[in-house]
């Protein structure tokens, strides 16, 4: 249980700090953090949970992530279900906590995109199905592969959330403008059901192809350096 209540409230701050950057703080006038602070905000919820919660539960804060460390032979299929259970739920109430925020804003009139991630006419520019596609299953799978190589036993210590969240840092860079970055379900899940409509239509997407990509990495690392004395 404290596992699972870690996994819920660094999921929480992850779609807080990273979507909450992006909604509130992005497109401010004149000082607005733009695309960079959003990726850098994405990263720094990473790097600060990674040590926070990192001993409690792993710090996945993400289903792929979990399903990834779970082919790569690292983390117990018996887990799987509550972790990602737990992860959905600290994403939505991060989203609950964000959208509180914001229509206490003085002439509220709608919560927008709210962060959400999409393709088409809902990418931020205007990329389609398959680029979406190839993006978030691409983006995740290099993910999974740093989150596997930097938590490997024969890797510099006390030093992988800081290798983490600087990748995802990079990711954001690459693919915000692709799909609002998801390569991870519980943070798309969370912004969607909240704006509803076609968020919720599009939301199959940032399921599937994070959980390809994970796969896909779970079982190229586990071949180049698995957890075995044979190594």
């Amino acid at each position: 249980m404290k596992k699972l209540v870690a996994e819920f409230i660094g999921t929480l701050w992850l779609v807080l700090g990273g979507c909450g950057s992006a909604v509130l703080a992005a497109g401010f006038p004149e000082l607005g953090i733009g695309f960079v602070g959003v990726a850098l905000a994405f990263g720094l919820t990473v790097v600060t949970m990674a040590y926070a919660i990192g001993h409690i539960s792993g710090c996945h804060l993400n289903p792929a992530v979990s399903v990834g460390l779970w082919i790569g032979g690292r983390f117990d299929g018996k887990d799987l279900i509550p972790y990602i259970i737990a992860q959905v739920l600290g994403g939505i109430a991060g989203a609950g906590i964000l959208y509180l925020i914001v229509i206490g804003q003085d002439g509220f009139t709608s919560i927008g995109s709210f962060a959400a991630n999409g393709y088409g006419a809902h990418s931020p520019g205007g990329f389609g199905l398959l680029s979406a596609l190839v993006t978030e299953i691409v983006m995740t799978f290099m993910f999974l592969i740093v989150i596997l190589g930097a938590t490997h036993s024969k890797a510099p210590k006390y030093l992988g959330g800081l290798a983490i969240g600087l990748s995802l840092t990079l990711i954001h860079l690459i693919s915000i403008p692709v799909t609002n970055t998801s390569v991870n379900p519980a943070r798309s899940t969370s912004q969607a059901l909240f704006v509803g409509d076609w968020a919720l239509g599009q939301l199959w997407l940032f399921w599937v192809a994070p959980i390809i990509g994970a796969i896909l990495a779970g079982v190229v690392y586990k071949y180049l350096s698995p957890e075995t004395s044979e190594e």
